[in-house]
């Protein structure tokens, strides 16, 4: 079988893109989604995603992490699933979809390409020790770090720690590094270990949303602009009296990298 695939990435976190509307591919097929996520053996990638249609949505995501298994939600690739939704021709500037966190709805400005995603309210925060807590579509453990120290971590080390302890080993976490910003009009700085992929990627949407609303308890208002080492997002949100957040955006750039084809 040949397939015909997309890339694209948002701020540098990479998926292979799949039309699957007519639900040829066998995603049941965990090794065959390893292999073409491999960036040796195969196209490479963070993710693969395929766009399927279903009824009461414009489309629907199903989300591959390269471990070859389901994710959970992925706001980077939430992002450009919209995008390529549109490049399809299903939807225009404005969709509602099915992801696995449930509906979710986007628009795409047209003046600059950005893709302005709907994420889930998020109940609440808990802390951890010193660290934040919460689930933004895919659980995320929030650590601030002392000023100048983020681009020295050991991401990869530091990360696998905290996702393999013995507090989250059943499930598992992402794991979301921040430097506070070091004046007014400076982003908030991330870096993520991810679970699935199991090593730092570029960047995490769902991570970043979880910085931002952690980042509140820290004086952060809407809009917070963040950096990864793939490039820059902004998280709007409103706070409820409760604690909780709601209206909650996710916003930045999806570019189509490019297109193949590839026997499977």
């Amino acid at each position: 079988m040949t397939l015909h695939f997309y890339k694209y990435q948002g701020t540098g976190n990479d998926f292979v893109m799949v039309d699957d509307r007519a639900r040829q591919f066998p995603a049941e097929d965990h090794a065959l989604v390893r292999r073409l996520c491999d960036r040796r053996l195969g196209i490479g990638a963070d993710g693969l995603i395929l766009l399927r249609l279903l009824d009461g949505y414009d489309f629907e995501m199903v989300y591959f992490n390269a471990d070859g298994y389901l994710g959970s939600m992925c706001g980077n690739g939430g992002r450009c699933t919209v995008a390529f939704a549109q490049q399809l021709g299903v939807i225009g500037e404005a969709t509602t979809f099915l992801a696995a966190d449930g509906p979710h709805e986007a628009r795409i400005d047209q003046a600059d390409g950005t893709v302005h995603l709907r994420m889930q309210d998020v109940l609440g925060q808990q802390a951890v020790e010193e660290d934040v807590f919460l689930d933004t579509g895919s659980p995320h453990l929030v650590r601030f770090l002392p000023a100048s120290t983020l681009a020295e971590l050991n991401v990869f080390a530091e990360g696998r720690a905290i996702r393999y302890n013995d507090r989250f080993r059943e499930r598992g976490t992402n794991v979301n590094f921040v430097e506070s910003p070091t004046a007014p009009d400076q982003p908030w700085q991330v870096r993520t270990y991810e679970r699935g992929v199991e090593n730092e990627t570029f960047s995490c949407g769902t991570g970043v949303t979880a910085v931002a609303l952690a980042a509140s308890r820290r004086g952060a208002s809407s809009p917070v602009h963040l950096r990864t080492p793939g490039g820059d997002l902004r998280v709007t949100f409103e706070t409820r009296p409760d604690g909780s957040f709601t209206q909650v955006y996710l916003s930045g750039p999806a570019t189509r990298v490019f297109e193949g084809t590839v026997t499977i």
